[in-house]
């Protein structure tokens, strides 16, 4: 029996048979998104870099040697004649020599020079590029909501429903099995990693960068309080963007599955292959 046969009778889908091809993404999210990309890099990289002049974490407002506040460190001892790499947390200590503590030829650093931007210690580059890459994301944040709350797409694809509540367990087993539906509007579970990033993560790691800025804390003292002090808003700045990285991790995982052509596709010229028998809408230019 042929696939058309099949096709014919309702017992299968013909082979050769696509779903449409939607416009899925404006250009608005299309740029923002490449935007936001760019500058998470090397606000990561020049982030570590930063990091590398006071590789620990504290809470509370104060941070030195008479203060017992320090929950993360990564830092390096001599054992044996050789310098060892090693990182503390919460009292627990893992060796971590060649990758972080030390690396290269028994250089003395937190992160290594291939994970910072500049390659070498250079804090003072560092922060003005930091800064830079900063204040582009949080414009790009601005004109992306901007437009998302005129298009609909802030309402339609990020703002979670109450049907995507009740949704959002079996849509995890859809992930977790690797059955993705490739539909015009996001899953509950996008739709709940989406919102996480841009109504928490985004908002905090913004909020704790403008707290550690002594001329931010003369304009806005609150920000101090409402984090507790510098030291922790520092410690939260870092949590959030580790956050952000297993995001970028699970994220780019989750487009090389669901079949990346298709994915970036959507990013680059906004059109996106649905799968067969999602609803055409010809107003929105669907093919």
């Amino acid at each position: 029996m042929t696939d058309a046969t099949l096709d014919e009778v309702g017992t299968a889908p013909a082979r050769h048979d696509k779903g449409p091809l939607i416009y899925r993404q404006s250009a608005w999210t299309r740029v923002t998104h490449w935007v936001w990309a760019i500058c998470l890099f090397f606000l990561l990289l020049t982030g570590l870099n930063i990091f590398n002049a006071r590789p620990q974490l504290y809470w509370g407002q104060e941070s030195g040697f008479e203060y017992d506040n320090t929950f993360f460190r990564i830092s390096s001892e001599a054992v044996d004649g050789k310098l060892q790499g090693y990182v503390e947390m919460f009292g627990n200590r893992f060796v971590t020599t060649g990758v972080l503590g030390v690396s290269g030829n028994d250089t003395r650093k937190a992160f290594p020079g291939w994970a910072t931007i500049p390659s070498y210690y250079d804090l003072g580059t560092a922060r003005v590029v930091h800064f830079f890459f900063g204040w582009i994301l949080v414009a790009a944040l601005f004109v992306w909501a901007l437009a998302s709350f005129f298009n609909g797409h802030f309402i339609r694809d990020i703002v979670p429903k109450p049907r995507d509540v009740a949704g959002l367990p079996a849509d995890i087993v859809d992930h977790a099995t690797l059955r993705f539906k490739h539909t015009r509007s996001y899953s509950p579970l996008q739709k709940f990693a989406y919102a996480g990033v841009f109504f928490i993560l985004f908002p905090v790691i913004i909020l704790t960068g403008l707290t550690m800025s002594p001329g931010m804390n003369a304009v806005a003292p609150f920000l101090l309080d409402l984090f507790g002090g510098r030291q922790t808003a520092r410690s939260i700045h870092f949590i959030a963007m580790a956050l952000l990285v297993l995001f970028f991790v699970v994220h780019i995982i989750m487009v090389l599955l669901a079949g990346p052509f298709n994915e970036l596709r959507s990013m680059i010229t906004g059109w996106y292959r649905a799968s067969p028998g999602e609803p055409v809408d010809p107003g929105k230019g669907d093919r």
